[in-house]
């Protein structure tokens, strides 16, 4: 089974190539808007941490109440750097590159690692020769009965959603994105100066605000803060690719085009979760063309809509997308360690009826 070439919700063909055409288009950033999406970003997310310290000494549930809307701000602010690394915000590279390595220090991200592995994912998603930068694990049917007790033990663990949610977003912005190991094949000594600069502004702002207010208020406000935002924008990555009927190909099968509009979901969330997340869920749209601003993906949804219904995913829906776990190149969809266990079951049996 290879790619589909229509909205199966609709049954509408698309033209993928002419698609991509018309969305250059709506490339143009808007100084003014980037200017502004920003200042109503961060202002606000300052404006909370102070609060959150206010609170402190009323109560800490209360000042921890906050770090809600905070965490959202900061997911926010991420997304920001997210189309920077596109250069899709501002015009000019080096603007974009400047903005998106000074939000790298809010973000505990570092911009220039980041943008790597991030260019990685989307040259290559969907494909399955060229699986590992930048995406959730995934792993076929085949190869996960192939493995031993050991790797299918450990692949359970890394799919489990404590770990995917909880743990896994935790050690990647605290630890791992300190140190950026196994990028130096072809990348030289870039990757380790983006993350020690990076390293060094996080530090240097740590260092002043815990000579204000001191280091346990300090990480009271801000590790809920950042370890909240860590697993949004996880599980917000999770959604976009690991669907039920998502696309995964091997070449040469496997295209770029194809691979992104019916590879990556429309995460069609309400307003507000739409506004705090920089429309992020418009994924099959960024994909398609990823210089598009955040802020103009809309747009192309009312323009486009023949587009509104492909891999439309509803918050509610998204949930199923937990259990979803490993390719089934059989049925090209993705499917749960359950489903695959039932389908041991009935294969035997279905054997021994044939027999």
């Amino acid at each position: 089974m290879s790619y589909g070439d229509q909205d199966s919700s609709k049954n509408i063909p698309l033209d993928v190539q002419g698609l991509r055409g018309r969305l250059i288009r709506y490339r143009d950033p808007s100084l003014r808007r980037s200017l502004t999406e920003i200042a109503i970003t961060a202002v606000p997310l300052i404006g909370l941490w102070a609060a959150m310290w206010a609170l402190l000494h009323v109560s800490y549930w209360l000042s921890l109440m906050l770090a809600v809307p905070a965490a959202g701000f900061l997911v926010r602010l991420f997304m920001i750097q997210h189309d920077c690394s596109h250069g899709a915000f501002f015009r000019h590279r080096a603007i974009n590159d400047w903005v998106g390595r000074v939000i790298g220090v809010a973000t505990l991200t570092p911009y220039d690692y980041w943008k790597r592995t991030h260019a990685a994912h989307h040259a290559s998603s969907g494909n399955l020769d060229r699986r590992g930068i930048g995406d959730v694990s995934t792993v076929t049917v085949r190869e996960y009965l192939a493995m031993s007790w050991r790797g299918r033990l450990g692949y359970r663990l890394y799919r489990h959603p404590a770990v995917m949610f909880g743990l896994g977003p935790a050690y990647l912005f605290l630890l791992q994105h300190r140190a950026p190991f196994g990028l130096m094949r072809g990348a030289g000594w870039s990757p380790w100066i983006s993350t020690m600069a990076t390293n060094a502004g996080i530090a240097s702002v740590a260092a002043l605000l815990v000579w204000l207010i001191g280091i346990g208020p300090f990480l009271a406000i801000h590790l809920p803060i950042a370890v909240l935002a860590a697993s949004i924008g996880v599980w917000l990555f999770y959604v976009q690719h690991q669907f039920e009927d998502t696309a995964w190909a091997h070449e040469p099968i496997w295209s770029q085009p194809e691979a992104a509009l019916h590879g990556s979901s429309h995460y069609d969330l309400p307003l507000v979760l739409r506004w705090f997340t920089a429309n992020i869920g418009v994924h099959h749209v960024h994909h398609l063309n990823s210089r598009i601003p955040y802020y103009r993906l809309g747009e192309v949804l009312r323009n486009h809509p023949e587009l509104s219904g492909v891999g439309r995913l509803t918050l509610w829906q998204s949930l199923r997308c937990i259990r979803f776990a490993l390719w089934d190149e059989s049925a090209s969809r993705l499917v749960s360690f359950s489903a695959l266990r039932k389908r041991k079951k009935i294969q035997p049996a279905t054997t021994e009826l044939a027999a």
